[in-house]
């Protein structure tokens, strides 16, 4: 019988010398841990996460491009079927930063500076969930990781006395015209930094809002979620494609472009 690969991990620090640091404390408390991969911004630990799969992934909060939890989610969207997702453990300079949030998209958190002794016990840690994972299905992993993810996304709940005001006719801007949309007429919601693309037929216009809150007021059951970053109207949906990786995308009536599917929400989209 072959012995077991050794673990790996990438690292994600837009400081060198925190990255650094953290490279030789993890030599020092898990020696056979091999470290594939160092990034200094998201976009790059996404990339390195996809090309080494690593077993763990240390991600900073707060780096250029993407964030520790929007690395976490693209990687995970765009897993290969199969294959077990990384292990998040999210480092960050705060300690007051979200950190029930964190706890519920990550094995662990780390505070900056991290200290060994705080290291080793995410170390031991990572290992009782490595040897778990090892023990038992990858895709019970991986509905574990999406049930996270979509715990972060989730909408917040609106209290009762506030129901009256949902939105039912969006006034969204176009230059110095503001437009009145009915949900109706919403092909897709797109979320961006600070604003949502509400996208119909005849064209495209920007709220100043975020997802999350609009999904919380609006007043329809026709829209869903396919990706973190995007709702579609269910009755605008013509089709969807699934390709060789397992991804859908959606061919949306009154949209030249298609839309892409997260691995998350892709069982909303398989043969009945």
């Amino acid at each position: 019988m072959s012995l077991p690969a050794p673990p790996t991990a990438v690292i994600a620090e837009d400081e060198p010398v925190l990255a650094r640091s953290l490279a030789r404390l993890l030599a020092q408390l898990w020696p056979e841990l091999s470290i594939v991969g160092v990034a200094d911004d998201g976009l790059q630990a996404t990339e390195l996460a996809l090309a080494h799969a690593p077993d763990v992934m240390f991600l900073d909060i707060r780096m250029p491009g993407r964030n520790g939890i929007e690395v976490a989610e693209a990687v995970a969207d765009d897993w290969p079927e199969g294959r077990a997702v990384p292990l998040f453990v999210f480092v960050t300079a705060y300690d007051s930063y979200a950190v029930p949030a964190f706890e519920r998209a990550a094995v662990d958190y780390l505070l900056k500076p991290v200290t060994p002794e705080r290291l080793q016990q995410s170390v031991a840690r990572l290992k009782v969930r490595l040897a778990e994972r090892a023990a038992s299905p990858q895709a019970g992993e991986m509905a574990a990781l999406m049930g996270r993810m979509q715990a972060i996304a989730a909408p917040e709940a609106v209290p009762e006395a506030e129901l009256a005001e949902r939105i039912k006719v969006l006034r969204a801007g176009v230059g110095n015209t503001v437009r009145m949309i009915p949900l109706a007429e919403v092909v897709c919601f797109e979320a961006t930094e600070k604003y949502v693309n509400v996208v119909t037929p005849s064209g495209e216009a920007l709220v100043r809002m975020s997802l999350r809150e609009l999904m919380a007021r609006i007043d329809s059951s026709d829209f869903i979620q396919v990706h973190r970053s995007v709702l579609v109207n269910a009755n605008a949906i013509q089709s969807a494609t699934r390709d060789e990786n397992g991804h859908y995308s959606l061919a949306v009536r009154g949209l030249q472009r298609p839309l892409k599917v997260s691995r998350a929400f892709g069982h909303l989209f398989r043969p009945m």
